[in-house]
């Protein structure tokens, strides 16, 4: 399982707001979380929009986790490392625009630790690397798309189905947005969110095996097998009436 998440920002969202969110939800645990905001799909004006969120990714401090101040720490192994950075460079030789490269980070009194910075390409399009398989790691992939329709088909149209969210300042496009999504766990005017544990997680699509869920009510159903049970009782029994017609209850 793997999970390739979407966020929708169209032209009309407030844009610092939007902006702020994509960053914090795509950087922070070093995109090394199911539910990290990998993927972000820049409709029409919008597209604009794809420097400053590279501008907001740069200010991110790297650095270990136990330091005052980091924003994004190391990836969990020099493997983990190799393979993010085999991404990132993967993106550049399939003509995507490398924004932000996160490649050669400093990160002072750990010159061997295993950092990757913030990355953000643009002008990511479907069939690279980058934007087909999950990088877990620090990259965040602009797209851009025209209009709602085209973006909502981009999200349905990847394999993955862990979550999605779409920043607008509409009603209306929120709730088509919500409606025609096939993703799981969905945000509106909020980054992916982890749903609280009254409800499942809901993964689709190749984001989710088996056909249940582990918790809130369908974790309950894991452990139960389903009885269906249909009585019939009278004071003074009769005998049913002869006919091939389905009986109903009376």
């Amino acid at each position: 399982m793997q999970a390739k998440n979407h966020a929708v920002v169209l032209p009309d969202a407030d844009k610092e707001d939007a902006l702020n969110a994509i960053a914090g939800a795509g950087f922070g645990a070093t995109g090394q979380r199911c539910m990290a905001l990998s993927v972000v799909i820049l409709v029409g004006e919008a597209q604009n929009w794809a420097d400053e969120l590279a501008e907001k990714a740069k200010s991110f401090k790297c650095g270990a986790g136990k330091d005052k101040g980091t924003d994004v720490g190391p990836l969990i192994s020099a493997e983990s490392m190799h393979r993010v950075k085999d991404y990132i460079t993967s993106g550049v030789d399939q003509g995507a625009r490398l924004l932000l490269d996160g490649r050669d980070v400093l990160v002072p009194d750990y010159p061997n630790g295993n950092f990757v910075g913030p990355t953000v390409f643009a002008d990511v399009k479907p069939g690279m690397k980058i934007y087909d398989e999950e990088i877990f790691g620090p990259v965040l992939v602009c797209v851009n798309a025209d209009n709602l329709d085209e973006a909502i088909d981009l999200v349905n149209n990847n394999r993955w189905g862990n979550g999605t969210a779409v920043f607008t300042r509409s009603g209306q496009a929120a709730r088509k947005f919500q409606h025609e999504v096939n993703a799981g766990q969905i945000g509106i005017n909020l980054p992916i969110p982890v749903p609280l544990p009254m409800f499942s997680f809901t993964g689709n699509k190749d984001s989710i095996r088996g056909d249940l869920n582990f918790y809130g009510k369908a974790g309950m159903q894991f452990y139960t097998q389903w009885k269906t049970v249909t009585a019939r009782w009278k004071d003074e029994p009769e005998p049913y009436k002869l006919s091939t017609a389905m009986p109903t209850m009376k």
